[in-house]
């Protein structure tokens, strides 16, 4: 077969978005069926002694779409409420692994997230802590976060870092 340079170009460019973000989880965490087709994996990090739930650590990829990285972020941060007078401070940064550019935050509070998404009805949950990142891939972004009691989010932070280091797009 013969390919122009165009070709090859577009070729390959098609090739490069028919991959999917690949990861390996920590082990002290456990794999749970996915409650939704836009959640890629769901995984339950045990809680911490003294908390009374585990948090739970979800990959999200919504067919390319899903935002921007900016909107994204905004989000996030605004599904914790702050005592009066506090400003959140999210602990964004951003690096890469690999090839992918990821897009990271932390930030804690009072968790006040829809229940379901577009549902008027909203958690109510102080003291929690949500790590969350924008993987952007050739396919588009990944979304991962890993939220629950903050004390059971810290103890599971190292695992989150190594989590993030193992994601590669194939």
């Amino acid at each position: 077969m013969h390919l122009t340079c165009g070709a090859a170009l577009l070729l390959l460019s098609a090739l490069a978005q028919t991959g999917d973000l690949k990861f390996t989880a920590p082990s002290e965490w456990k794999l749970r069926p996915a409650a939704s087709a836009m959640r890629v994996a769901e995984f339950v990090a045990p809680r911490a002694p003294r908390d009374a739930e585990d948090a739970d650590v979800i990959v999200y990829y919504f067919g390319g779409t899903g935002g921007s990285v900016d909107a994204n972020i905004e989000r996030w941060i605004g599904q914790f409420q702050q005592p009066a007078g506090k400003a959140a401070d999210p602990g964004r940064r951003t690096y890469t692994i690999g090839t992918l550019q990821v897009t990271a935050v932390d930030v804690n509070g009072t968790y006040i997230a829809e229940v379901r998404p577009g549902a008027a009805e909203r958690h109510n949950k102080p003291n929690f802590r949500m790590r969350a990142a924008v993987v952007e891939t050739p396919k588009g972004p990944y979304f991962v976060k890993l939220t629950g009691p903050a004390e059971t989010v810290k103890q599971h932070s190292a695992a989150f870092d190594r989590f993030m280091k193992t994601m590669r797009f194939e």
